[in-house]
């Protein structure tokens, strides 16, 4: 691997063995370049090190995931969302307690408060533990039994989920108003069945789900809003999004309970206990129940920044403690009897543990100890999901007609991995395929062979560039579709009479992407006999949401898994391989596919960079520079995207930015809901908003979306790229970077890029180490014990 021709190469910085570093020649002609020199290739000058994520799923939060989840409109948000204005300014967030000095309730109270929490008797309180944990044992044992025979859609729920599905069909009905359920404002409900189209005539799709946008308040409402938070000493930027976050009651909301603040994105429990002091004095305690219970949900919330659907009740009573909580399982009691969270029970046996609780009971000493088992606390959105996500594949899986023949279509398939797909297909309700960027074509070959026989077979991905190269792949121009216009109704084939998508098979790409809300959604739109092929590359990363479905749906081996056996061709498939197994190798490149760049600081690593896209790739590879995407690890920091991108709209598309920031041809990322990014460019601004270009599509963002929905996008983290390729990516790994590498992260980035790709390399030892010792980080989920639960069909056996 060699520098570009016309190119200054970057001082070559020591590697380990296997690492692939830059040859003698590009050190030794970097090292006669002065670091001041005005030359065209000179080496910037400056730049020190900035804040890097912190290691995705560790101790600390996961910066790169929460800010993904932050920016897509997650209900959790860091200091990146409310620097894209979703939640007012980071810093002005972090004045809320400014009344209260920023102290914990804690900190600020001491003992004067200590005796002021409610604290009901302690036989009550065990009772009710027990009661409510037999009533969910029942339950489970129910379920267990209920999915031994076929499941009919959506009518094997229970509990929580049951009555969440039976609202939300009332409403869309039209039977009862959607206020009648909810006493507070929730966020928009993910896209449901549309209603069925009247007898002879075509079902009428879907509309296109809004943007999201702040739920409008009344000017008396947000004055209300104004003068309790400015009580209690919070920023006026907090009015916007307290109003959009606890509605038109915000205010009320907030002087009963101050801790409501917490829901806000961006406040921290800091922040709200300076509030709560502002507003309660010497009522305001540490054990306050109204506190406890904000922290437990808003560290539920916060662990679904990092993927996780459930935390175990331990780690969340060791939180609770460290926040200053004298009783923390208490709080946790308090807090599940609330409502804020549901309890479940991992790796019991119900029926045992009723037994075993009876003996207890009558004083009987049990045969031999019980294994361990796992108590965790869930939001009843995530179990909701989860649920309904397993009950819609078995019902997917035993559904599905078990005696088809596709043997011809199997004989006729480009290689034997697509023939294995098409034969295994032909006899399941539900197949999990995996394989790298090369194994695409074998869902591409199964789509095409299936609409060859005469069925309604689509392939959804998660960006229009994943659904532009599948339909490429496939040879039919609708054959493929984007995973949100499918489920909108803007694309596909629409829905049958029972608004149902119209599909025999369905294949999802990018599989990995998927996050629980958004795959319970899209099975519950599957009718019955419908096939659902879910096809990914495992070592990428995760998907922004919460939620591991993919990893879970392999771990649970609930159905047939086909292992592609196509090698991704080339130099950069070479490097990507390596990487899936924990090994940097150096790769033979001798058209360039793959150059190292040295850095020795991130001044360096950015002005490379902009070299790399604006000069080099376009010189060497005539490669354009809208064609190149830079990947980077964070937002923050002196490389991350902001700078990088700033430095690059200097250089390519300098302006004013008269626009909110922006100029026609600026290369932007638009966030239309959470989860979401599309690369788009930008074209005019009037009146009604920011005309964008996505994907050939015009797309207005209103003026008050702007901020919160739309970045530059010359520069994205991995997570924003993941599912999209171009034809060449520079991936900057400056020093300050080295805490957010992984293996998925590595991965991901260096295979976005098709002929070329470029390493900005400022990370020394911390590639190699990413590489082979820090793999794809746990995320608790209870989507696995729920499908290994589930009867697996005779052909699947």
């Amino acid at each position: 691997m060699t520098a570009l021709p016309g190119e200054t190469p970057g001082t070559d910085t020591p590697g380990a063995a296997g690492t692939p570093v830059a040859t003698d020649a590009e050190a030794s002609a970097h090292a006669e370049v002065p670091e001041a020199a005005e030359a065209p290739d000179a080496v910037e000058a400056g730049g020190t090190a900035g804040d890097g994520p912190a290691e995705a799923g560790g101790p600390a939060e996961t910066a790169e995931t929460a800010e993904e989840t932050a920016e897509a409109g997650g209900t959790g948000q860091t200091d990146e969302a409310a620097d894209a204005g979703e939640a007012g300014q980071a810093g002005a967030a972090a004045d809320a307690g400014a009344s209260g000095g920023g102290q914990q309730a804690g900190e600020a109270t001491g003992d004067e408060a200590a005796g002021e929490a409610p604290v009901a008797a302690a036989l009550s309180e065990a009772q009710a533990e027990l009661a409510a944990q037999r009533e969910l044992r029942e339950k489970i044992a129910k379920r267990k039994v209920e999915k031994e025979g076929p499941v009919a859609a959506g009518t094997k729920l229970s509990g929580t989920a049951a009555d969440l599905l039976a609202a939300v069909r009332a409403v869309e009905s039209g039977e009862k108003a959607g206020a009648e359920f909810f006493d507070s404002p929730a966020p928009p409900p993910a896209p449901r069945r549309a209603t069925p189209a009247p007898a002879g005539q075509p079902p009428r799709p879907a509309p296109a789900p809004a943007a999201p946008v702040d739920r409008a308040a009344s000017p008396e409402a947000t004055d209300a809003v104004r003068a309790v938070l400015a009580e209690g000493g919070a920023p006026d930027a907090l009015v916007r999004p307290a109003t959009a976050t606890l509605g038109e009651q915000a205010a009320e909301l907030l002087r009963a309970d101050p801790w409501q603040l917490l829901a806000v994105p961006g406040v921290r429990p800091e922040q709200a206990d300076g509030f709560a002091r502002a507003l309660l004095g010497a009522a305001c305690g540490p054990d306050d129940g109204r506190r406890t219970a904000a922290l437990v949900g808003w560290l539920l919330e916060r662990a679904a920044l990092q993927g996780h659907t459930a935390l175990d009740a331990e780690a969340v009573r060791a939180a609770l403690a460290e926040r200053a909580v004298s009783d923390p399982e208490e709080a946790v009691r308090d807090a599940v009897e609330e409502g804020v969270a549901l309890v479940f029970q991992e790796g019991a046996d119900p029926m045992e543990s009723e037994a075993a609780e009876e003996r207890e009971q009558e004083g009987e000493e049990a045969a031999e100890a019980p294994e361990p088992v796992q108590v965790l606390l869930g939001l009843d959105r995530y179990a909701l999901a989860e649920e309904s996500l397993a009950d819609g594949l078995a019902r997917l899986m035993n559904a599905c007609e078990k005696g088809a023949d596709w043997t011809e279509a199997a004989a006729a398939a480009p290689s034997p991995s697509a023939a294995e797909l098409i034969r295994t297909a032909a006899t399941a309700g539900l197949v999990a395929h995996s394989g790298g960027e090369a194994a695409r074509a074998e869902p591409a070959a199964l789509i095409a062979a299936a609409r060859g026989m005469g069925l309604r077979a689509l392939g959804a991905a998660h960006s229009e560039d994943g659904r532009r190269r599948l339909a490429e792949a496939v040879g039919a121009p609708d054959a493929a579709v984007t995973l949100a216009g499918l489920l909108s109704g803007a694309e596909g084939s629409g829905r049958d009479e029972d608004g149902a998508l119209a599909l025999d098979l369905l294949v999802v790409l990018d599989a990995p992407q998927l996050d629980v809300e958004g795959a319970a959604v899209l099975v519950e739109a599957l009718a019955d006999g419908t096939r659902l092929v879910l096809s990914g590359d495992p070592g990428v990363l995760g998907s922004a949401g919460a939620g591991r479905v993919f990893a879970d749906v392999l771990a649970a081996r609930a159905c047939p898994q086909v292992v592609s056996r196509t090698p991704d061709p080339g130099p950069i498939g070479e490097l990507v391989s390596g990487i899936g197994i924990g090994e940097l190798n150096q790769v033979e490149a001798p058209g360039k596919e793959v150059v190292i760049v040295p850095v020795r600081d991130a001044g360096e690593a950015v002005h490379r960079t902009v070299q790399l896209v604006a000069d080099s790739v376009p010189r060497a590879f005539s490669i354009p520079a809208a064609d190149t995407q830079v990947i980077t690890v964070g937002h923050g920091g002196a490389a991350g995207t902001r700078v990088l991108n700033e430095a690059l709209k200097q250089r390519l598309n300098p302006g004013p930015g008269r626009f909110g920031g922006f100029d026609p041809g600026d290369r932007v990322i638009h966030v239309p809901a959470p989860g979401r990014a599309v690369p788009g460019v930008v074209r005019s601004a009037d009146a009604e908003g920011l005309h964008l270009e996505c994907g050939g599509v015009p797309v207005v963002v209103p003026q008050e979306r702007v901020e919160s929905a739309v970045r530059h996008g010359w520069a994205l983290s991995a997570h924003q790229a993941a599912g999209m390729r171009w034809p060449a990516a520079v991936v900057v790994l400056p020093g300050d970077a080295a805490a957010g590498l992984s293996r998925p992260w590595v991965y991901t980035a260096f295979g976005r890029g098709e002929r070329h790709l470029s390493v900005v390399h400022g990370v020394d030892q911390a590639l190699p180490h990413a590489v082979a010792q820090i793999p794809a980080p746990e995320r608790t989920t209870r989507l696995r014990p729920l499908l290994e639960a589930v009867p697996r069909p005779d052909a699947a056996s």
